[in-house]
């Protein structure tokens, strides 16, 4: 008779207390940084085609992209382990205001959607905030784990945007800056993968006691 024994959880020690980590919680993270992958793929063949075709008959195929990044981003946003909850709703909020407007100019506007905020630079009001959410997760990975390539997109990102909201970028400098953000954002999603499961879970042990100061103040 054969006695299968099941190897005890890893008890790590946090600032409140012990804890554990679920199959559930490593699952969240799989599709956190699952969603970052196809959200930097999905941007990385977008920028390739506007840099590198000069085709017009992409900007149809740019409006599927952008699609595709935008779901991306909301699943990962709705998966990524943010220690105050209330900046967490707020970067899910600004990733709702941002998509919905995107929906709203692409049904609304006879030009592609891309066209639409290119042209039309006041559209980054709404359409942008799908990019200050994104930016968001850049300032976080930033913050937590000390990578170049997130420091660098977190100045990138708004500069760029900014800089064509207020038409003081030449358009060889906005090019120049979107290949870099496409290229280190996918720098970023790839070294994702590699990076160890239990770091993007981060303490559960404040998660609790924040969940638990809430509570009682409530």
């Amino acid at each position: 008779m054969t006695t299968q024994t099941l190897s005890a959880p890893e008890i790590y020690q946090g600032q409140f207390g012990e804890f554990t980590i679920t199959q559930s919680d490593r699952t969240g993270v799989i599709i956190y940084r699952a969603g970052l992958m196809v959200a930097a793929l999905s941007f990385a063949i977008g920028s390739a085609l506007v840099l590198l075709n000069n085709n017009p008959n992409v900007f149809t195929t740019l409006t599927l992209l952008y699609a595709c990044f935008s779901l991306a981003l909301g699943v990962s946003l709705f998966t990524i382990h943010i220690y105050m909850a209330s900046l967490h709703r707020l970067l899910q909020i600004f990733w709702a205001i941002g998509s919905i407007t995107a929906v709203a100019f692409a049904l609304a506007s006879s030009e592609p959607l891309a066209l639409t905020v290119y042209n039309h630079p006041v559209t980054l009001f709404g359409v942008g905030f799908t990019f200050v959410a994104l930016t968001g997760i850049y300032f976080k990975e930033a913050f937590c784990f000390n990578r170049l390539e997130t420091k660098v997109l977190t100045i990138t990102v708004p500069l760029l945007l900014l800089g064509h909201l207020v038409g003081i970028i030449p358009t060889q400098a906005e090019q120049i800056l979107l290949g870099v953000w496409a290229i280190l954002f996918l720098v970023f999603a790839l070294r994702k993968v590699v990076q160890a499961i239990p770091p993007d879970i981060g303490d559960k042990s404040v998660f609790a006691y924040l969940k638990n100061q809430s509570s009682v103040k409530a």
